[in-house]
């Protein structure tokens, strides 16, 4: 870690940072809210002129300099192993043609910009591509999936001040990811047991993982991937993920709770309402980061679901408009974060179109309203 003078003191509090997230996930009394945020736009690192000067390159050194709660997770080998190579295919006028990680043909731009890249094919399309994929990287016993636990024990070790999660992977966001948005919706129609069997794979892995660790280390919280909606919605209806995927979820649950983990939250960018009972059904509690614009204020689901916990859930587009906007939307966050079961912080990575003005202000005025 560079050498820094951080640029915000930390925010003052009689307990530790572990105990007022527990405490405050859990609708408990708190000192004050726990301070985070979900990090920055690649380009943050190279247009804000406040992380230029300071040498800030990266998230972990922008949590230290701007004096964040510390938070921590511990991730396993619940997907791919080995990987597909990545290489570059050839060129289309200003796109790079790749193949990436999960096997899919992308186009993306070659200055390197943020962007979501614009996916062609995949290598799986029928259940002999599945079964051929499978067979070479899925396997239960590769040795990437094999933890090494004490050496988690000696860098998280049980008097440790800081919240810890599992990251429990994904049941089919990380698939949509391989057959594409399209191949996704093929596959649904075309070959409904093979799409199953991904989940069922999925599952499979994240269980032998957790295995190895609960019960060894003592966890805060869960986490999970899906990203499976947009602004209308959930790819595949909610029936499909209440007779699949839901299953497997609840069985990760009752891993969860029989060692005393309560806390599980997915992200899941969109609007996840139509998804929401499914969550909570399964024992998913918590929307992380929650985006606004695609689905609706925090306060409505909060008010709606009273189990419902959400990490997140500040509008950047608020962020981006200035302080008069900042402090309007600040304030009506102010009701929820004192129930508890809410941390607020922006709702997905920050855009550089946020400030470096805006984004200070934001911060001290999180820490009046919250700190």
């Amino acid at each position: 870690m560079k050498n820094f003078a951080p640029i915000r003191a930390a925010w003052k509090g009689e307990l530790t940072p572990r105990e007022r997230f527990s405490r405050q996930m859990r609708f408990q009394d708190v000192d004050r809210s726990f301070n985070m945020e979900f990090g920055y736009w690649d380009e943050n690192y190279t247009q804000w002129d406040i992380f230029v000067q300071n040498g800030i390159t990266c998230e972990e050194e922008a949590n230290v300099f701007f004096s964040f709660d510390p938070i921590a997770m511990v991730f396993g080998g619940v997907w791919m192993d080995p990987p597909f190579p990545y290489k570059e295919i050839g060129r289309n006028g200003n796109k790079l043609i790749v193949q990436n990680e999960d096997g899919l043909t992308a186009q993306i731009a070659q200055d390197k910009r943020s962007s979501i890249p614009h996916f062609t094919d995949s290598t799986i399309k029928t259940p002999d591509d599945w079964k051929k994929v499978k067979e070479e990287r899925f396997r239960l016993n590769s040795p990437a999936r094999k933890m090494d636990v004490d050496a988690l024990i000696r860098a998280h070790p049980p008097g440790r001040d800081y919240p810890l999660g599992i990251h429990c992977g994904s049941m089919i966001g990380k698939i949509r990811d391989m057959l594409t948005f399209e191949g996704l919706c093929y596959t649904w129609a075309d070959y409904p047991d093979m799409l199953e069997d991904m989940v069922e794979t999925c599952c499979t892995l994240v269980e032998n993982m957790l295995d190895q660790v609960l019960g060894r280390i003592d966890f805060d919280y869960a986490s999970g991937w899906e990203d499976i909606c947009f602004n209308y919605g959930p790819i595949l209806p909610p029936l499909f993920f209440k007779e699949v995927v839901m299953p497997r979820y609840s069985r990760i649950h009752k891993k969860l709770l029989n060692h005393g983990i309560d806390i599980w939250y997915t992200d899941c960018d969109g609007d996840v309402r139509p998804l929401l009972p499914i969550f909570l059904e399964s024992g998913i509690n918590c929307l992380f980061p929650y985006e606004v614009n695609s689905c609706a204020h925090p306060g409505e689901l909060l008010d709606q679901y009273p189990t419902l916990r959400i990490m997140g859930g500040v509008d950047k587009m608020q962020m981006i408009a200035g302080p008069a906007a900042i402090e309007s939307y600040l304030k009506s966050l102010v009701p929820y974060v004192k129930r508890g079961g809410f941390i607020p912080f922006c709702d997905h990575r920050c855009p550089p179109d946020v400030t470096p003005e805006n984004y200070l202000f934001y911060l001290d005025l999180k820490r009046e309203l919250f700190g």
